[in-house]
């Protein structure tokens, strides 16, 4: 979404068909060492959706080849002196020459390098990691979203792969579909291909093509093991299940463009595909986290509404295929956190003081309020504990508890659970997309604190990542903060924690 406040205070892949691990490879020890292509493996390297037991590995090659046949290494020896698990697959224009291998039978908990080779060449090492099993005591996640190309450089990618982590999840946004500055700085010399909005499927794949020539997401993603979920712009602006606000008439059957676009998200991801093509799913990291990826955008969402109606219960986020399956995955989760991967701002949030005219975010969850708050009443009858929202869309970093539903907040103090938001990686900043300084968007700052009590820190100004520390006795949620998108490998601080004491929903601020 293009979550714009208006400011008035102030002037305010197909899987691809791998053959067996069993495949024989030369192993290069005491033989001299493959020469890593910069050319044929110009997009890099990636893994994602970590299992205890697997993981996907991908890439893609530049070659003049129709057929090319891709060989692949996994290990826990950098050097690979010895392989865990090797094999080969052929790729061709049909995948737009990616390749994405599920790689089985691996050891939980356990850290490996791959590699791929073809025409005699060897791409990039990458690392990844399996999930835990059993009883753990640490888990640290990354969680990003919303990086435009035409912004700025992509520096906070480069500050989480600089990082420790378990696994990065990105909650949307990855790319964006406009023609060149549209939406976007002007006087910023990096400019959207190909040069119009993007509607087809050669459209698409160029678009990943550029993006992930990015030197800062290219190292996250050859780093760490992702866990995605799509939000709008994979499509259009403001999409949902049969529509999008930046889908018109002229632009073709748009349930054509929503299947090329997730077509090509499928082909330069690393993402485990499911027969049914559902991207919401779940993950299990040892007995301390589950972690519920929601589709919030392609699978249940009605058209948002042009005026705020609570009662509407036909107007739904999720549908009531998923809204029963994470109830479900709520219920029989045994884990002491739950984390919900989450596309746009759960909690209420009363806009009135810097929005006037639109005192409602109608694309978030505000706008299907009876569903949401459907799964407040839920979280508290079913006795849910320990369940945290992590949530992008809106370019800016947050932190609510989540109210009980029915209860008086401010009296009571009574939550459901707890919701931190991301910064945008670089997509507009309130302060960026309209003509607001920095004064005038603290002013908003200070004003949304005031009208929602239950928002305990919010900042409008700045680009950079969170990354979550969970342990058995409390969650972290660190905000980190790049210093100038507009140059290359800007430096990153930590620019505020607050931590979730287990059993208790609340948000209080760590002194450093």
């Amino acid at each position: 979404m293009r979550y714009l406040f208006f400011l008035t205070i102030a002037t305010l892949l197909i899987l691809t068909g791998c053959s067996s691990a069993n495949v024989p490879l030369s192993n290069p020890t005491n033989k001299k060492a493959l020469d890593t292509s910069v050319t044929i493996f110009k997009h890099g390297v990636a893994s994602g959706d970590p299992m205890s037991d697997k993981v996907i590995i991908w890439t893609r090659v530049t070659t003049t080849q129709k057929i090319a046949t891709v060989k692949w290494q996994i290990s826990e020896d950098v050097n690979f002196k010895a392989f865990t698990m090797s094999g080969q697959t052929t790729t061709d224009a049909s995948k737009d020459f990616t390749v994405k291998v599920d790689v089985h039978k691996l050891k939980s908990n356990t850290k490996y390098h791959y590699r791929f080779v073809t025409e005699g060449k060897s791409s990039p090492v990458g690392k990844t990691k399996t999930l835990a099993e059993g009883a753990i005591d640490q888990v640290r996640l990354g969680v990003v979203s919303c990086s435009n190309y035409e912004f700025g450089y992509f520096n906070a990618y480069q500050g989480l792969a600089d990082s420790e982590l378990d696994a990065i999840l990105h909650l949307g946004d990855y790319i964006y579909e406009y023609g060149p500055n549209r939406y976007g700085d002007k006087a910023f010399s990096r400019k959207h291909l190909p040069a119009k909005e993007i509607t087809t499927i050669d459209d698409y794949r160029t678009r990943y093509a550029q993006y992930r020539e990015d030197k800062g997401l290219q190292r996250a993603h050859q780093q760490h093991p992702f866990i995605m979920i799509w939000d709008d712009h994979e499509i259009a602006n403001n999409a949902y299940k049969d529509g999008a606000q930046n889908h018109q008439d002229d632009e073709g059957d748009y349930q054509v463009r929503k299947k090329i676009a997730k077509q090509a998200y499928y082909e330069w991801q690393p993402i485990r595909e499911t027969g049914n093509k559902e991207l919401y799913r779940s993950f299990k990291l040892g007995n301390l986290v589950d972690l519920i990826m929601l589709d919030e955008r392609y699978t249940g969402r009605h058209e948002p509404t042009a005026a705020y109606d609570k009662a509407s219960e036909e107007r739904t986020m999720l549908g009531a295929a998923q809204l029963n399956w994470f109830k479900n995955e709520l219920k029989i989760s045994k884990a002491t956190w739950k984390i919900i991967g989450n596309q746009v701002i759960f909690s209420p949030c009363d806009l009135s003081m810097v929005r006037p005219d639109s005192p409602i975010n109608l694309d978030a969850w505000d706008g299907y309020a009876y569903e949401r708050d459907d799964i407040r009443a839920f979280l508290t009858s079913s006795k849910i504990d320990n369940t945290i929202l992590v949530t992008g869309d809106t370019h800016s970093s947050w932190a609510f508890e989540v109210p009980e539903l029915g209860a008086d907040y401010k009296t009571t103090g009574k939550t459901s659970a707890v919701e931190i938001g991301t910064p945008s990686i670089t997509s507009a900043n309130w302060n960026e997309s309209e003509t607001a300084s920095d004064e005038q968007v603290i002013m908003g700052e200070q004003a949304l604190r005031l009208s929602n009590p239950h928002l305990k820190f919010v900042n409008g100004r700045d680009h950079g990542y969170v990354i979550l520390d969970i342990s058995p006795s409390e969650t972290k949620a660190q905000w980190f903060y790049t210093a100038d998108i507009k140059t290359e490998m800007s430096k990153i601080t930590k620019a505020r924690e607050m931590k979730i004491p287990v059993g208790e929903l609340k948000l209080v601020d760590v002194e450093e």
